[in-house]
C-alpha cells in the first residue's frame, strides 16, 4: 500500500516534466511581465517624475484592456494571421505578434520622459493603453493555447506552473525593475530619467523568454470544428465590423467630453464629492457609448455588411447559453458577484505603493517587502486555498477570502497611522497578500465551474474581464479620493466596498448548487 502511494506522489511529481507544463511556467512569465509595468512600477516612475497622485492613479485604467479583451477574443480566435498562420500555426502566430507588441509597448514607454509635462503625459498614457491591448491579447492565446494542448489531465499542472511563471514575470517587472530603476540611479527627490528608460528596455528584454518559447514549442491541435467554416472574407468583414465599433465607440467618448465635464461641475456642486461626481459622469460616459455600439451593430445586422450567423456564434450564443444554464436572475447576481470579488484588493492596490512611497519606505524597501515578500505570501495563500477548497468546498473559501479580505484591508489604515514600521509593514503585507491569494484560488476554481465547455473560451474571458472592469474603473479615482479624504478613510472605504460582496455571496450560496 505504502509503495503504491509513493509510485503514485512519484508519477505525480515527474508529470511537472511534462514538456507542456514546462511550456506554461514560461509563457506564465512572459504574461506576468506587462501587468506591472503599467500598474506599480509605472506609479513610482511618474511620482518620481513629478507628476501629481491623482494623475498618476488615472493612468490604472491604460490596463482596462484586460477588462475588455473578451471584445475581440472571438477575432483571435477565428482569424488567422496573414504568413505566419500558415507558418507556425494559429495560436503560435497570434502568441508572437502579440509578443512582439508587447515588446514595442515596452519600448515605446522607455523613450517617453513624463516629466517634460503634459504632451510626454498623454504619450505615456497611449503607450501604456497599447502596452495594456497587447499584453491582454497574448493572455487570450495563451488561455487558448493552455486549453488545446493538453487533455484535462494535465490542465491543472499547466495551470500551476502558468501561475508560477507569471508571479515570477511580476516580481521581475515589480520588484525588479525597483531595483534596476534604483540602481541606476533614480530616486524619489533625484529623479534620472534615464533610469527609468534602461529599465523598461531591460524588462522589453525579459520578453524575448516569452518569444524563444513561441518558436520552439508544437503548435496544439486543433479542437474546433468551426476554425474553417467561413471564407477569409467573411473574416475580413467580422475584422472590419470590430474596427467600426471600437471608431464609434471612440467617437462617442470624444463628444460626450464637454458635456460630461460640465456635468461633473453640476453633480459635484449636488452632491459635494469631486471623486463621486466623476466616477458617475465617467460611468454614464462609458455605459452610453456601449449602448452606442450596440444599437449599430443591430442597425447594420439589417445589412449584408454583418454576418449574422458569424455575430451569433461570436458573442451572443456564449451570453445566451450562460442565461439559459442559470436563469436570468442567479444570472446577473453572479455576473455583478464576478464584477465586484475583488473591488476592494483591486482598488487599494491601486494607490498602495504610492502610500508606501510616501509614509518613507525606500524603492528597495518596497522591492524587498511588498514584491518579493509579498509574492511569496500570495503564492502560499494560493496553495492554502486550493487545498481548502478541495477540502472544505470553494463557496466556503470563497467566503472566508472574502471576509478576510474586509479584515486585512483594515490593516492598512494601522500602518497609516504608524507610518515608517518596517515591522508592521512585513505584517500588512504577509495578511493582505496570503488572503489575496487564498481568494484567488478560490475564485478561479469558481469561475472555471461557470463555463461551458462548448464556450469556455469567450465565456472564461468575459468572466476574467468583467472581474477587473468595475474595480479598475474606481480605482483609477483613488488617488483623487485620498487627496479628499485621506489615506485612512481611503481605506477604510475600500474594506467596506467588501461588505456587500459577502452578502452577495451568501445569496448565491443559498440559490444555487456548487459542486467542488
Amino acid at each position: 500500500m505504502q509503495n503504491s502511494v509513493a509510485t503514485s506522489w512519484l508519477s505525480s511529481a515527474k508529470s511537472f516534466l511534462h514538456p507542456r507544463v514546462i511550456t506554461m511556467l514560461f509563457l506564465g512569465f512572459s504574461a506576468g511581465i506587462p501587468l506591472l509595468l503599467i500598474f506599480s512600477s509605472l506609479s513610482l516612475w511618474l511620482i518620481e517624475a513629478g507628476v501629481q497622485r491623482s494623475t498618476v492613479t488615472y493612468f490604472s485604467w491604460a490596463a482596462l484592456g484586460y477588462s475588455f479583451k473578451f471584445l475581440w477574443a472571438p477575432l483571435i480566435d477565428r482569424l488567422p494571421v496573414p504568413f505566419l498562420t500558415r507558418l507556425l500555426g494559429r495560436r503560435r502566430a497570434w502568441l508572437l505578434v502579440a509578443q512582439s507588441l508587447v515588446i514595442c509597448a515596452i519600448i515605446l514607454m522607455a523613450f517617453i520622459d513624463p516629466s517634460q509635462g503634459e504632451d510626454h503625459l498623454v504619450l505615456m498614457a497611449f503607450a501604456a493603453i497599447f502596452l495594456g491591448f497587447s499584453s491582454a491579447t497574448q493572455d487570450i492565446v495563451i488561455d487558448a493555447y493552455r486549453i488545446e494542448s493538453a487533455d484535462t489531465s494535465l490542465q491543472a499542472l499547466m495551470s500551476s506552473t502558468y501561475i508560477v511563471g507569471y508571479r515570477l514575470g511580476m516580481l521581475a517587472s515589480g520588484a525588479g525593475a525597483l531595483i534596476l530603476a534604483s540602481y541606476w540611479g533614480s530616486a524619489p527627490k533625484a529623479y534620472n530619467f534615464m533610469a527609468w528608460q534602461w529599465t523598461y528596455l531591460s524588462m522589453a528584454l525579459f520578453m524575448l523568454v516569452g518569444v524563444i518559447t513561441t518558436i520552439i514549442i508544437s503548435e496544439p491541435a486543433r479542437t474546433k470544428n468551426n476554425l474553417g467554416k467561413h471564407t477569409t472574407a467573411q473574416y475580413l468583414q467580422f475584422l472590419l465590423l470590430f474596427i467600426i465599433c471600437i471608431l464609434i465607440f471612440i467617437m462617442i467618448f470624444i463628444i460626450l467630453k464637454t458635456p460630461v465635464s460640465s456635468g461633473k461641475t453640476v453633480l459635484s456642486s449636488l452632491i459635494g464629492s469631486a471623486p463621486i461626481s466623476s466616477f458617475i459622469m465617467e460611468l454614464f460616459r462609458l455605459i452610453t457609448a456601449l449602448i452606442s455600439v450596440t444599437v449599430s451593430v443591430y442597425l447594420l445586422s439589417f445589412t449584408r455588411f454583418v454576418d449574422k450567423e458569424l455575430v451569433w456564434e461570436s458573442y451572443i450564443a456564449p451570453v445566451a447559453d450562460f442565461f439559459k444554464r442559470y436563469g436570468k436572475t442567479i444570472a446577473i447576481a453572479l455576473l455583478i458577484f464576478v464584477g465586484f470579488y475583488r473591488v476592494s484588493d483591486i482598488v487599494l492596490g491601486v494607490i498602495a505603493n504610492v502610500f508606501f512611497l510616501e509614509i518613507g519606505f525606500t524603492k528597495l524597501q518596497i522591492a524587498a517587502v511588498v514584491k518579493t515578500f509579498g509574492l511569496i505570501m500570495t503564492i502560499a495563500g494560493g496553495l492554502l486555498g486550493g487545498v481548502l477548497a478541495v477540502r472544505f468546498g470553494v463557496m466556503k473559501i470563497l467566503f472566508v477570502g472574502a471576509l478576510l479580505t474586509v479584515v486585512t484591508n483594515l490593516l492598512f489604515m494601522l500602518l497609516a497611522s504608524a507610518g515608517n514600521d518596517i515591522v508592521l509593514l512585513y505584517l500588512v503585507i504577509s495578511a493582505d497578500n496570503l488572503s489575496a491569494g487564498l481568494a484567488s484560488a478560490a475564485f478561479v476554481a469558481f469561475l472555471s465551474s461557470l463555463t461551458n465547455i462548448s464556450f469556455t473560451a469567450v465565456q472564461y474571458a468575459i468572466f476574467s474581464s468583467l472581474m477587473t472592469l468595475m474595480p479598475k474603473m474606481i480605482g483609477g479615482y483613488s488617488g483623487s479620493i485620498v487627496e479628499s479624504i485621506g489615506y485612512s478613510n481611503f481605506f477604510l472605504i475600500a474594506s467596506l466596498m467588501g461588505v456587500p460582496v459577502i452578502i452577495l455571496l451568501y445569496f448565491l450560496n443559498k440559490h444555487m448548487k456548487f459542486n467542488s
